[in-house]
């Protein structure tokens, strides 16, 4: 058995690698996500045959599997066990993500449910728009505003310097800015042009300006396409989105291909109630029902449920727990970090939301002791309903100079608690629960304060800041 990694601090070793693995997925890449995993980060575990391969990312508690192992279907189960023994020598827990229903009716394992991805066959994509009045009518739009889809060639994919290259480059940097969430690894990194001979590529344009982009990725083992990277210029036409997908299945159609997946529409379908729950909270960072939606405006023949499979000993938290880190590149709080200071808004909405229950625990008659006077408690409470109209109405919609109202009347807030904390509150404390309401009450409209004018900071320089 053989464990490697491919480093971008080799680069002639990790073409080596992946130049092998390619050599496999050619012969046995089945799971529609099997051509990811020649993106860097991943590491190889090989079978001692040589004829079988497992993509994975250490998370440092586990080893995250990209799909079925890569290779045939009748040596699935044993490539498996070895993985699993490998894995426990190096004193790790496995799953597997991503694997489709066939890896679990052959591999005795556990699996969850983690959404589905739709599928087409192309041949009747003509069927499909015929019959799809919403799909026409998007596609129409497109056509009335100009957009014109072409197929791009690998060499001007390959050339930084080709103008349509530089284009698309900036086309790139738009949408990634664009996201709510930080960039993430593994099974969805953004490498639209690595291994352009192997894939296939269609850019939007409205009078010779890129608007949109789509990197198809090859399913060798099916014949078959996977609609990888689909880009849109935040000010493309209506319809851009649909023109460039209408153009892949169109091709695809045209060369006798039988199957076109757009991916995984993540924690939709039958997921566990928690799962949804997940859904649910992670709202404001990532729009689970409308991927979805978009993808089934397409009018998929069928809807495959994705799960991620795991040993029964190790539990379906703790397998989605370890895909987690293997999409946030091994630390969940750094990921937070990042999303947070790309979207500070989102702390401003939560802000305004905490701000509810502590101001009606200041108009409760058992807070009156900590307050000089009852003018000086209703003071405070109208004080503090004021700031929760405006900060729900800054989150509403944006304005810089509400930000920066709000963000001094925090600081006076501030101020003014730490006054009172010292010439009233300070000499009544009894114990440790006292002084620490006394220390939240004055950190947490400083804290405020040095977020909204961050906020305030971020959007004038032309960041995105829409939750």
């Amino acid at each position: 058995m053989k464990r490697t990694e491919v480093s971008e601090a080799a680069p002639g070793a990790a073409l080596d690698e992946r130049a092998r693995v390619l050599a496999l997925l050619r012969r046995y890449g089945w799971n529609a996500t099997s051509f990811q995993v020649l993106q860097p980060g991943f590491r190889y575990w090989f079978d001692a045959a040589g004829d079988a391969c497992v993509a994975y990312v250490d998370t440092g508690g586990a080893w995250v599997a990209a799909g079925a192992p890569i290779t045939s279907a009748e040596r699935i189960p044993a490539v498996v066990a070895g993985f699993q023994s490998a894995a426990r020598a190096a004193g790790r827990r496995v799953c597997f993500f991503a694997t489709e229903p066939r890896f679990t009716e052959l591999v005795p394992m556990e699996s969850l449910p983690v959404g589905e991805q739709p599928v087409w066959d192309p041949s009747h994509w003509e069927d499909v728009v015929r019959g799809s009045r919403s799909l026409r009518e998007q596609l129409r739009r497109a056509r009335s505003r100009g957009v014109a889809v072409r197929e791009v060639p690998a060499a001007v994919l390959e050339d930084p310097a080709h103008p349509t290259r530089r284009a698309l480059d900036g086309l790139k940097s738009r949408w990634l800015a664009s996201r709510r969430m930080a960039p993430m690894g593994f099974l969805v990194q953004l490498r639209p042009y690595a291994f352009a001979r192997e894939r296939r590529a269609f850019a939007a344009e409205v009078d010779g300006t890129v608007v949109g982009f789509l990197a198809v990725s090859p399913v060798y083992a099916r014949e078959g396409w996977f609609l990888q990277d689909l880009l849109r210029d935040p000010r493309a036409p209506n319809g851009t989105a649909e023109a460039l997908v209408d153009a892949a299945m169109r091709a695809a159609a045209a060369e006798g291909r039988r199957y076109v997946t757009l991916g995984l529409a993540p924690l939709s379908g039958p997921v566990r109630p928690w799962l949804r729950l997940a859904r649910a909270c992670g709202r404001p960072l990532f729009d689970f029902e409308g991927l979805r939606a978009f993808k089934a405006k397409f009018r998929p023949d069928a809807w495959v449920p994705i799960h991620v499979a795991y040993p029964q000993q190790n539990g379906g938290l703790a397998a989605v727990y370890d895909a987690l880190r293997a999409f946030a590149r091994g630390s969940l709080v750094r990921f937070g970090v990042a999303t947070v200071l790309r979207r500070p808004r989102l702390l401003v909405h939560a802000l305004a939301v905490l701000l509810v229950p502590w101001t009606a625990l200041l108009a409760l008659p058992a807070t009156r002791d900590w307050f000089p006077s009852v003018q000086v408690q209703w003071g405070w409470v109208l004080f503090d309903v004021g700031l929760c109209v405006g900060l729900f109405s800054l989150v509403r919609r944006w304005r810089d100079g509400l930000a920066a109202l709000l963000g001094s009347l925090t600081a006076a807030d501030a101020c003014l608690t730490f006054v009172q904390a010292v010439t009233y509150n300070g000499a009544r404390a009894q114990g440790w629960l006292d002084w620490a309401v006394i220390t939240a009450a004055v950190l947490a409209p400083a804290a405020a304060s040095g977020l909204l004018f961050l906020s305030r900071d971020v959007h004038l320089s032309g960041q995105p800041s829409n939750p």
